[in-house]
């Protein structure tokens, strides 16, 4: 295997990681989310919106990887877990540009009930989470599907 295809898959899963990861930080910032309040609570959401928007630049990187990967390797677009792991990736490329953003500008109301949003953001998190877990599992069981 040429050494630049190496460093590729490496860039390739170095930006999974940095799509992935950053998420489960998330999970502890939610109970905090319900007792914070102004400076304090623009803060915890900062790094909601810090997160959704390192997720996309990465994703952006993954995507860019990810087609070098197809047309430098072995691999053709007809490839059944390539198949299967851009329809996953355009269903949460729609999730995430209307998943997060809403319910975070609703945090600035106080007319919301915060213990709602919480739990919209924490089913929010693991339905991305699960999209992308899914296409991570494509990527790396390659399974033969037809």
């Amino acid at each position: 295997m040429e050494y630049s295809y190496r460093i590729l898959i490496y860039i390739h899963v170095l930006s999974v990681i940095v799509s992935i990861g950053p998420f489960f930080v998330l999970f502890p910032l939610l109970k905090k989310l319900l007792a914070a309040k102004g400076n304090e609570l623009e803060a915890y959401l900062d790094t909601f919106r810090f997160t959704v928007q390192l997720s996309k630049h990465s994703g952006h990187v993954l995507v860019g990887s990810g087609v070098l990967l197809v047309i430098l390797g072995p691999w053709t677009w007809q490839t059944p877990w390539i198949v299967m792991t851009l329809i996953i990736m355009f269903a949460s490329l729609f999730f995430l540009a209307r998943a997060f953003s809403p319910i975070l500008r609703k945090f600035q109301d106080p007319s919301y009930d915060r213990e709602g949003l919480v739990a919209k953001l924490r089913r929010t998190i693991w339905t991305y989470l699960l999209l992308l877990s899914a296409m991570l599992w494509f990527m790396v069981v390659k399974p033969p599907l037809w």
